[in-house]
């Protein structure tokens, strides 16, 4: 068992399920801004989540990938607790489907126009086809 002496609690919550709740040494997540990496003692704050990987390094079963859309993030010092849209296991992804959704946020892309809230709305469709399919591709 490893000590867990300056590790986090890292929870994972989906509206359907629990994906996991775990310590860690430090958890990589994607906030709308950019990926930010959590050590235990980090300071307090509370980010969107965007479209990605959740990586925990050094849990119970080793490095650990889950993808990730949308939600929001609660950072404490001595625990991260995610709650995501969405969130799969590379391996539960379809990735043809997620190329579909891709495709469908390109197409939604061109058709936007002027209308900020479409173009909002297929940014959206495209980074989250594009974070699956590099989370179900990604070599270990």
């Amino acid at each position: 068992m490893a000590d867990e002496t300056n590790q986090l609690r890292v929870r994972l919550v989906t509206p359907a399920r629990v994906l996991f709740e775990h310590m860690a040494r430090s958890v990589e997540l994607p906030s709308k801004s950019g990926y930010l990496e959590v050590l235990y003692g980090h300071a307090p704050l509370v980010a969107e989540l965007g479209a990605g990987d959740v990586t925990l390094h050094d849990g119970p079963g080793g490095d650990e990938r889950y993808n990730v859309n949308w939600g929001f993030v609660e950072v404490l010092p001595d625990r991260v607790t995610i709650l995501a849209s969405d969130a799969l296991k590379p391996e539960e992804i379809d990735v043809a489907r997620a190329e579909q959704q891709l495709d469908r946020g390109l197409q939604l892309w061109k058709e936007a126009g002027e209308s900020e809230e479409k173009y909002n709305e297929a940014l959206r469709v495209i980074a989250e086809g594009e974070a699956k399919i590099a989370s179900a591709t990604q070599k270990h």
